[in-house]
């Protein structure tokens, strides 16, 4: 089956919303504003990751701080979010616009979680703004 790339279903909608909302309520209800900003992002899922708030066996979870992690790209290189379907199921993806570039923050984390790795969120995610900055770069 080839990639069948769209926009999010109304499913998709609520499923990445919960995901959201789970990381989100990390923050006392006075400062969930803080999720607004592309830095109250990054420090919440540092704060989550450091603190070990999840178990390694919980990807679930660590899919739910994927969906902030797409978050912060889709604020800071102006990202969309799509639905990915192929052979594999249905997954959100962030998509720059006019080009071919997709990429799936979902499992960002979650991957190298399971490999045992120490995930750095700020160097991950200046890493990813810098390859996606290079591809959008190759194709202009």
């Amino acid at each position: 089956m080839e990639q069948k790339v769209e926009e999010l279903s109304s499913e998709d909608i609520a499923r990445v919303e919960a995901q959201r909302k789970w990381v989100r309520e990390h923050y006392p209800p006075e400062s969930e504003e803080k999720y607004q900003t592309l830095d109250g992002k990054l420090v919440l899922l540092n704060a989550i990751l450091k603190n070990k708030w999840i178990e390694p066996n919980e990807t679930a979870k660590f899919q739910c701080l994927g969906i902030t992690f797409g978050d912060a790209l889709a604020q800071k290189l102006g990202l969309k979010w799509v639905a990915v379907e192929d052979e594999y199921g249905r997954d959100p993806a962030l998509i720059a616009e006019g080009t071919s570039i997709i990429t799936f923050p979902l499992t960002s984390i979650s991957k190298r979680i399971e490999k045992g790795e120490e995930v750095d969120v700020f160097n991950l995610f200046e890493n990813a703004c810098a390859k996606i900055n290079e591809l959008k770069q190759q194709l202009a």
